[in-house]
């Protein structure tokens, strides 16, 4: 080999060399990148999935307040829905009285509502000529009882005393100015109750204004009559 080719061979031999080299230092270049973007995928990949479980455990926290709520809210309908079922029963229950009883009710109704004993009962048509006269009737005579002195029980228990008895109360509530309510000629729709009238006064004392009235009150304790 000549001298020429001695320095060539030195040449590529050192550049192997030095190639070698390079590519070992690339390789271990490349090696500590892939690892430090590994770590960082890892790492940022271990980020997105703790924020997704906290983004799915609140979303489930979500939904699960809203399906209480919803559910709270069906109940309450429900219960609603059960207690209105409730006053319309007793509506109906008062519609289905027996006469006599019905004719007590309303007498009763119109002594409390009456303030002067001379008004006037507004019924429904079929009402008026069922059980009117015989609601004035009962009515007045609870007014003027009210209002008569008692006589002595020795009296009061002969015949005498009882037709006595009569004329005293009658009498009594004359006296007073009181026990004459009279049936009104004029009818209006209703089911079921009246209307007091005493001229431009009225009171109403009809089934359906007397339980919307009673609800705000009644309407806790029927609540625990029904669900407690």
């Amino acid at each position: 080999m000549n001298g020429i080719e001695k320095i060539t061979a030195r040449i590529a031999q050192d550049g192997e060399a030095e190639n070698g080299a390079l590519l070992a230092q690339a390789r271990a270049q490349a090696a500590e990148i892939t690892a430090r973007y590994q770590a960082q995928a890892k790492a940022e990949a271990d980020e997105v999935l703790s924020q997704g479980r906290a983004a799915a455990e609140d979303r489930e926290r979500h939904l699960d307040s809203m399906a209480q709520m919803e559910c709270r809210k069906a109940v309450l309908t429900a219960k609603q829905d059960v207690i209105e079922e409730a006053f319309q029963l007793a509506h109906k229950k008062l519609l289905e009285l027996p006469t006599e009883k019905y004719v007590e009710l309303l007498a009763e109704l119109a002594v409390q509502a009456s303030t002067t004993g001379r008004e006037k009962l507004i019924f429904s048509p079929s009402h008026r000529a069922q059980v009117g006269k015989a609601v004035v009737t009962a009515a007045n005579k609870k007014l003027a009882e009210a209002v008569a002195p008692k006589l002595p029980g020795e009296v009061a228990g002969s015949k005498a005393g009882a037709i006595l008895d009569r004329v005293v109360t009658g009498a009594s509530a004359v006296l007073s100015g009181t026990a004459m309510l009279t049936l009104s000629e004029e009818t209006r729709p209703m089911d079921g109750g009246f209307i007091l009238s005493d001229g431009a006064v009225e009171v109403n004392c009809t089934f359906d204004t007397l339980i919307r009235l009673q609800r705000g009150a009644l309407a806790g304790e029927v609540a625990k009559v029904l669900f407690d």
